[in-house]
């Protein structure tokens, strides 16, 4: 004798849910410093296409392991509960949350096998430690007790980690070298997945705060978050311009900085929505993915900007 389900059972997780649980609109927060990365080594006359690779697989394993962690870390804590953005699945009840457990740990796995194999190759084993502080820091966000994205110091650490680390590492394990202009770039792409983060927090300002998560944004105000926002676009591109136009090998970049230019425009086109329309909720989905693809751009015409100068 068959039975049927209760039409009020709760549905288990797809594979399209689980894909929407890595939130691939954050993957360009991995793979932009990857690329600059990578640019600053060739233009340097370090360029290796396999350590590139691993680097890119280093960070892509990181930055979803930190997405699946943020959606256990929060699901259990009860934080997603009445969330306005994007599906999670622990908070929907759609995947048990050791089984959300579970595949974060996975990635980080995989991202740290990746990273052992690339120091193995370049010889840079001290980098061990600042691979360690990343996982570490993936963890922490949301996990633990005292969960630092819960304080206002999210963006912050991202600049550090998807900013600093992920570009100048992947520079370093190539080039095994880190020009000023570098570190610009670097600094650049930090503030693009910073903005990224701002406007994801900027849209759960009230859930957030009633749930007690202290985000930068929180703290700030609508106002004044969506004014950072508008700041952390503005300020990558006028470091953009700086890196674009002294990365030349030997005078000024000019050829790489009439490439870079351009870039302008995909901030009038992200800025207005967030301080000038003050899109809100749902809306602001859009404006997030819209600024994970002006990431990539970013880096790949400021990457391009930096090859010209080899």
């Amino acid at each position: 004798m068959f039975t049927s389900m209760s039409p009020d059972a709760p549905r288990k997780a797809t594979f399209a849910d689980w894909v929407e649980g890595a939130r691939l609109r954050t993957l360009p927060a991995a793979l932009a410093p990857v690329i600059l990365g990578t640019a600053a080594a060739y233009n340097l006359g370090g360029f290796s296409f396999t350590r590139a690779f691993l680097a890119l697989l280093v960070a892509l394993g990181l930055q979803v392991g930190v997405n699946y962690a943020n959606d256990y870390s929060d699901g259990i804590r009860g934080t997603d509960s009445e969330r306005v953005g994007p599906l999670r699945l622990t908070g929907a009840g759609l995947a048990k949350p050791k089984t959300v457990l579970l595949v974060a740990l996975a990635c980080f796995s995989f991202a740290s096998l990746a990273g052992l194999i690339l120091l193995a190759l370049s010889g840079d084993w001290w980098l061990i430690i600042c691979g360690l502080c990343a996982v570490i820091a993936a963890w922490f966000y949301t996990g633990g007790k005292r969960p630092y994205g819960y304080l206002g110091l999210g963006e912050v650490m991202v600049i550090v980690f998807f900013g600093f680390l992920a570009t100048q590492g992947t520079l370093w394990t190539q080039a095994h070298r880190a020009p000023m202009w570098s570190w610009l770039a670097a600094l650049s792409v930090g503030l693009l997945s910073a903005a990224l983060l701002m406007v994801n927090n900027i849209r759960d300002i009230k859930t957030d705060t009633l749930s007690g998560k202290l985000t930068l944004a929180v703290r700030l105000g609508d106002k004044q978050a969506r004014s950072a926002y508008a700041l952390m676009i503005l300020g990558a591109y006028a470091l953009g311009v700086i890196c674009a136009l002294g990365a030349g090998s030997a005078n000024l970049n000019w050829l790489g900085l009439l490439i870079f230019l351009p870039a302008i425009f995909g901030a009038f086109w992200l800025i207005p929505p967030v301080t000038v329309r003050r899109k809100t909720g749902p809306e602001l989905i859009l404006v997030l993915k819209h600024t994970g693809l002006y990431t990539l751009v970013f880096s790949l015409l400021l990457g391009a900007a930096i090859v010209a100068g080899a």
